[in-house]
């Protein structure tokens, strides 16, 4: 399936809200938001309309019209997609929104870093076709996610490789009151590591580039590193714990020089 016709799922009017986050996960504001997108010219041409209410404040209206996609974002079959900065570099901002399709559902999830590589702000936007009930989960916490989870992924390259396809298995297990660990296989690879636990955060500290893990509300997960450095392949992650028993990830992957590699779709069940 192509990439126009996998942005067509996204098509409705969507309600919601954008909630932005603070690095330590500190709630900064929450604004009420609708956003449309309908097809024109026989799907050749796409308009969003975002609609924003920030509190205390006349609303705000943005309209933008597509016929075309930016090389900097790539869809997946089900409507799920990501889009931002290709390269990133030093003494520059950079960035990037996940976004996750399920049913009458998106999750969506901006990550952005300062001039100094510095995670400085997150926005989280919870959204549901019109005419259908707001979701009711809770903010994601630790418990849930113990366990082991089976998946399946596929890999969709910026270059326009052929996308790949592979299972994972991620078991996440306490290691005393305030620690947990985590092993990931996907293909023949294996990776283990361990994280401290800080109320909503989980820091991966023990990797030569330190992760943190925000568990958000709607049963979101934010993954990214605290700081870019030079010479390290690193990863922007968006979680979505569906049901207790499913969970999907989206991850936009760099390399080591800050390029802009693949983006990789995982459905998780635990077992």
């Amino acid at each position: 399936m192509n990439a126009w016709h996998c942005l067509l799922k996204n098509l409705g009017e969507w309600q919601g809200s954008f909630t932005r986050f603070s690095p330590q996960g500190e709630l900064l504001a929450d604004e009420p938001s609708c956003v449309t997108l309908a097809s024109r010219d026989r799907d050749r041409e796409i308009c969003q309309t975002i609609r924003r209410h920030p509190p205390g404040q006349s609303p705000q209206e943005q309209v933008l019209v597509y016929r075309s996609l930016a090389r900097s974002v790539l869809f997946h079959d089900d409507g799920s997609f990501s889009q931002g900065s290709m390269q990133w570099g030093p003494f520059s901002e950079f960035g990037a929104e996940l976004g996750l399709l399920a049913t009458d559902e998106r999750l969506r999830l901006v990550q952005l870093y300062d001039r100094d590589s510095q995670l400085s702000e997150l926005t989280l936007i919870r959204e549901h076709r019109a005419g259908t009930p707001p979701p009711t989960r809770p903010s994601l916490s630790v418990e849930p996610l113990l366990g082991t989870w089976q998946g399946e992924a596929i890999t969709r390259f910026a270059n326009l490789n052929p996308p790949e396809r592979f299972a994972t298995r991620l078991h996440i297990a306490r290691c005393g009151r305030d620690r947990l660990s985590q092993t990931l296989q996907f293909g023949d690879r294996q990776l283990q590591s361990t994280a401290r636990i800080e109320g909503q955060r989980l820091h991966f500290d023990t990797n030569a580039l330190p992760v943190q893990i925000l568990l958000l509300p709607n049963g979101a997960s934010s993954n990214c590193p605290s700081q870019i450095q030079a010479g390290h392949s690193f990863v922007l992650e968006l979680g979505w714990l569906l049901t207790p028993e499913c969970r999907l990830r989206l991850v936009r992957r760099y390399g080591s020089r800050g390029d802009w590699q693949s983006l990789t779709h995982i459905v998780e069940h635990k077992v």
